[in-house]
């Protein structure tokens, strides 16, 4: 009797708990499993059915996952809708170790829908209430991840985008599993088309086993390719990849990069991509930019506010065209290699524009997309008519002010250099402040530019302070001065005697019979107020001239009027002392002499006594040109 009470007593629970199981439905679960995950995830979690299967490795299943949208994106279709989702859960590995292993996650048919809109909100962001940190807590170890079927639309105002994307692993014959993903539609207002082949994604965590990768991407003109491998993809860490990109204007890699660049002539880079230290580094880069090489590294480190660029790049030649993008102007010149019939058609502009200087306006708002520490050499310049022979630029752009310490020239044995910051203004200009330094400048160098010969060493200082919205508004508006000086040496007589028409000499000089002169002093000195550029002093001495010059340009109307008048030590046979007179623009400059004062002089008097005596620029003309004891003798004779 008490055998069968205990029986009883016994038999009613276990009876009681083997109907549970026969009758439990996971399904019952789900509103709790729904309420936990929407928490966690800030969005509405619905489940349709839910199953597990019990064992070491557990098998849970959700058909007819949905995660929903956040306020604002009601009418949208949820922003992840998924057929069926599988994870493999290795209960005896937690067991065991605590190690939290997924031998494998399987999705069938996800169907995302990613939404942005144009005041930034998106669909996208999740809070995920800043969870407890887990300190060095490894992270789950992640087997094989299959997709079937995956979909995904996206369509962000801000990027100008609206793109989809198909995502499936394939299982060929005979090889390992791979995952390929396709896109195609619009990205930054230009047609894209891309295509993704991962290797086996089996253990991304695998360190001995690199996950292959390779992607060929064409957005609009620009084309990008990928090949290498990652060792551990999840953390983009062990990358050994190598990214080739061409392209026609480097300012279409902005949606691609989220860095600024101002429009360039076309360009192929080439070099190594990995992530490491919060940043993605491009190493080891050789390419063309137009004429000119280009070589260095890059990195690019995502922030919260925006990215950050580092690059130190050289090139052993580079034309200074292809660069000019960088100060307002249209890159590259005509015949500049993979030229575009956009490019082609916009340097026939420039060209047709009766402006000089670069009237586009500056972006402050590309500006302030990203910080930029850039170090920049160049070995040579080339380029016809250029006198430059090397450039280095330090240039530090944050927050939108920009810092170029300094833009140096090498020209010959001597430099031109400054000191520049540009700093944006409440009603969207720049103002710009400067600090201007010739030392040593070689006279030969800057002669050949001008097709003429010399020799001798110049020097000179110079500042500017003006506000505007491109270099032609800025330059128009500003104020500075210059001064320059120069002590022995020769220059070309041809340079000389045409300003003062001496007809024999210069003919001889064009027809290369050499003929030079001896320089026995310069000095120029100019003042900058509102943008109009006065001449203060003008005054070269030579063994057979004494040339000096006034008048004025404008920088804001690129007007000149400016004149020079030589004056011979030594009576020639022909020579008309004549001042010479520069007017017309700066693009198209005129020189002619001046009639009317030729008439009413008739050969008046000549020499020093005419010069206005620049007494007060001897403390400022130690400008590293050697002994100016010979301009000191000049500026005192001509008081």
């Amino acid at each position: 009797m008490r055998l069968r009470r205990w029986a009883l007593g016994l038999g009613l629970p276990l009876l009681a708990i083997g109907v549970f199981v026969a009758l439990f439905r996971w399904d019952w679960l789900i509103p709790i499993v729904e309420a936990q995950a929407s928490a966690k995830l800030g969005r509405k979690v619905t489940i349709e059915h839910l199953h597990v299967s019990l064992g070491r490795v557990s098998t849970i299943s959700a058909e007819g996952l949905k995660i929903g949208n956040p306020p604002g994106f009601e009418d949208a279709p949820p922003f992840a809708d998924v057929r069926r989702a599988s994870i493999d859960l290795d209960v005896g590995a937690y067991i065991e170790s605590r190690a939290i292993v997924i031998p494998s996650v399987t999705l069938e048919r996800p169907q995302l829908e990613v939404l942005g809109k144009p005041d930034g909100q998106n669909n996208y962001s999740f809070d995920l209430g800043g969870g407890a940190s887990t300190g060095d807590a490894p992270g789950p170890r992640i087997g094989a991840l299959r997709l079937i079927d995956g979909e995904a639309h996206v369509a962000i105002a801000k990027l100008r985008s609206d793109f989809r994307v198909t995502a499936a692993t394939e299982d060929p014959p005979g090889e390992e599993s791979r995952l390929v993903a396709r896109a195609r539609g619009t990205y930054a207002a230009q047609p894209i088309t891309a295509e993704l082949r991962g290797g086996a994604i089996l253990n991304l965590r695998d360190t001995e086993r690199p996950w292959p990768i390779g992607l060929d991407l064409a957005n609009g003109p620009t084309k990008v390719t990928l090949r290498g491998t990652v060792q551990d993809p999840l953390a983009l860490a062990g990358a050994d990849i190598r990214l080739d990109i061409n392209g026609p204007d480097m300012a279409l890699l902005a949606p691609l990069t989220g860095v600024a660049i101002p429009a360039t002539t076309p360009f192929r880079v080439t070099g190594k991509l990995d992530y490491a230290d919060r940043a993605f580094r491009f190493t080891d880069v050789e390419g063309r930019l137009g004429s000119s090489d280009l070589n260095g590294r890059f990195s690019i480190t995502p922030g919260k506010d925006r990215p950050v660029l580092d690059a130190d790049v050289f090139s052993r030649k580079v034309d200074l065209a292809d660069l000019g993008g960088f100060v307002g102007s249209t890159p590259g010149r005509v015949g500049t290699p993979g030229q575009t019939a956009q490019q082609r058609q916009a340097l026939a502009r420039a060209e047709a524009n009766p402006r000089l200087l670069p009237t586009q306006p500056i972006s402050i708002p590309r500006l302030r997309a990203a910080d930029i520490h850039l170090r920049y050499r160049a070995a040579a310049i080339q380029g016809r008519g250029m006198p430059f022979d090397s450039l280095a630029v330090t240039a530090d752009i944050e927050d939108g002010n920009i810092r170029l310490h300094p833009v140096q020239f090498g020209i010959g044995q001597g430099r031109l250099s400054g000191d520049f910051t540009l700093t944006p203004q409440e009603n969207g200009a720049l103002r710009a402040k400067g600090q201007i330094d010739l030392r040593r400048v070689d006279i030969s160098r800057l002669m050949q530019a001008a097709g003429a010969g010399g020799a001798g060493t110049l020097g000179g200082v110079g500042k500017i302070d003006g506000t505007g919205r491109s270099v032609s508004e800025l330059l128009g508006n500003a104020n500075g001065e210059l001064t320059l000086v120069t002590v022995g040496g020769n220059l070309s007589a041809l340079l000389v005697d045409l300003s003062g028409l001496q007809f024999g000499n210069a003919l001889l000089s064009a027809l290369g019979v050499p003929a030079r002169t001896e320089i026995e002093c310069l000095i120029a000195d100019f003042g900058l107020q509102r943008g109009m550029l006065e001449t203060r002093t003008l005054m070269l001495d030579t063994d057979s001239y004494v040339l000096t010059g006034g008048g004025r340009a404008s920088l804001g109307r690129e007007v000149l009027d400016l004149w020079l008048r030589t004056n011979s030590k030594h009576f020639t046979i022909g020579s008309l002392p004549t001042p010479i007179g520069i007017g017309g623009t700066f693009k198209n400059p005129s020189i002619m002499p001046e009639i009317g004062e030729l008439a009413a002089r008739g050969g008046a008097a000549v020499g020093l006594g005419l010069i206005f005596p620049p007494l007060a620029l001897l403390p400022t003309i130690q400008l590293g040109v050697g002994e100016n004891n010979r301009c000191e003798r000049l500026t005192r004779r001509a008081g």
